[in-house]
């Protein structure tokens, strides 16, 4: 990943870590990501806490790939950095990169945070 992409999901981050301890949690994940809009959390088949807990789940699975006892319900850094290192490789233009990073975490500030839409949908 370029210097350039890493910055975004550096910047990401500390957006989403609100007390700063280098781990994101659940309570953090409600600030910046609106659950409500899944489809599943929408027709009362799932809760939005169950969806926002696989959403973090999927940050640690590729960095805990072989060991899932290793899920602590914490997103660090490392994580999320390793995370976004597999979808890069996947992303060849910079602008694109930089445009799904912007949409899906608010990185320019324009989306109220309890209107953005789940990223699944």
């Amino acid at each position: 990943m370029n210097r350039q992409r890493e910055n975004l999901v550096q910047k990401a981050f500390k957006i989403l870590d609100f007390n700063s301890d280098g781990c994101i949690d659940l309570e953090e994940i409600k600030m910046r990501y609106n659950g409500k809009q899944h489809p599943e959390v929408r027709s009362g088949k799932r809760t939005e806490d169950e969806i926002l807990t696989e959403f973090m789940e999927t940050f640690e699975a590729h960095h805990n790939l072989m060991d899932k006892s290793r899920y602590d319900g914490k997103v660090s850094y490392g994580e999320f950095l390793e995370y976004y290192q597999h979808i890069s490789c996947n992303i060849d233009n910079d602008n694109y990169f930089d445009l799904m990073m912007t949409n899906c975490w608010n990185l320019d500030g324009t989306m109220n945070p309890n209107n953005m839409p789940f990223a699944g949908t």
